[in-house]
């Protein structure tokens, strides 16, 4: 997947990844494609739930996803159809948040 984000945004430097991806990835993504993946990591000594820095920029975008009903489970046969259903539910939330009115600043 690191190979088909680097190929297709030439811009990317950085990269967050759960921390399960830890190891050798991060050397690999570093030399094979110089993207520097910055692991955000949950403290063993939390007791409670934290939000943590980054990672809930991924768990709102599942959020968005999974107010569409067809996205909630994995029905699609072929990853061009999933893609697609994808990309129409963003196109949904995007035109949501355009067509709300603008509050003033200040």
């Amino acid at each position: 997947m690191l190979e088909q984000v680097a190929a297709a945004h030439h811009r990317l430097a950085l990269v967050w990844a759960d921390g399960g991806y830890t190891g050798s990835l991060i050397e690999h993504g570093l030399a094979a494609f110089a993207l520097v993946l910055a692991i955000v990591k949950r403290s063993d000594n939390m007791k409670r739930f934290v939000v943590l820095p980054k990672r809930w920029i991924v768990e709102r975008l599942f959020a968005h996803l999974m107010r569409s009903r067809r996205l909630a489970r994995d029905f699609e046969r072929r990853i061009a159809s999933a893609e697609a259903m994808i990309y129409w539910s963003m196109a949904a939330l995007m035109t949501r948040r355009l067509a709300r009115p603008h509050r003033g600043r200040g």
